[in-house]
């Protein structure tokens, strides 16, 4: 146990450290009252935002057979915030996710909080995208899944090429949704729609 809590106090060391130097590097005092605690803050704020990594899809995803239904489910709107692994800067929107239940349904927070697990890693948002449909896929095993990402890239607003009306766009398209259209033109439809 106290070798465990000296790796650990090792490693905190190391990344105060690094951001002490990274500090330098762009050309600011890392000793002056503003940032002497500005390290200790990033990796507290660090651990939050990538909460992700210790944590298991099927962990949250608690799936009931009681109350399946055999039509459409949709969340839309779920809101995130993760940080692009290329040039780590945020990236935010909203996620959609569309199942049709197999005899099976899982509780409505359980998939905002899946968003999360993989929005509080370093992500791209195609692999975002596909993960969360993958999850759902192995672990609620519906029928279909289908799942739209809309976001603001800091990647592209704030540094390159600064567009800052740009939005991404991603889908992530299984089961019945591949080969039915008129499935996905409902998930479409819906989400674009308010109550």
């Amino acid at each position: 146990m106290e070798f465990t809590k000296f790796a650990e106090s090792v490693k905190l060391r190391r990344v105060h450290d690094g951001i002490h130097n990274i500090l330098l590097f762009i050309g600011e005092d890392p000793e002056r009252e503003g940032l002497k605690e500005t390290p200790f803050r990033m990796i507290r704020s660090w651990k939050e935002l990538f909460s992700g990594y210790k944590q298991n899809p099927a962990d949250v995803l608690k799936v009931f057979a009681e109350g399946a239904c055999d039509e459409m489910v949709i969340l839309k709107d779920v809101e995130f915030y993760s940080h692009c692994e290329h040039h780590f800067l945020p990236f935010f929107g909203k996620v959609h996710i569309g199942y049709i239940p197999n005899k099976r349904v899982v509780g409505v927070s359980k998939l905002a909080r899946l968003t999360e697990i993989f929005a509080r890693r370093l992500q791209i948002q195609e692999r975002m995208t596909a993960q969360i449909a993958d999850s759902l896929m192995e672990h609620l095993e519906p029928l279909g899944v289908m799942v739209m990402v809309e976001a603001v890239h800091f990647c592209m607003t704030s540094r390159g090429i600064q567009k800052q009306n740009s939005k991404m766009i991603t889908n992530a398209i299984r089961g019945i949704f591949l080969n039915n259209i008129d499935t996905r033109n409902e998930f479409l439809q819906t989400i674009k729609g308010g109550f």
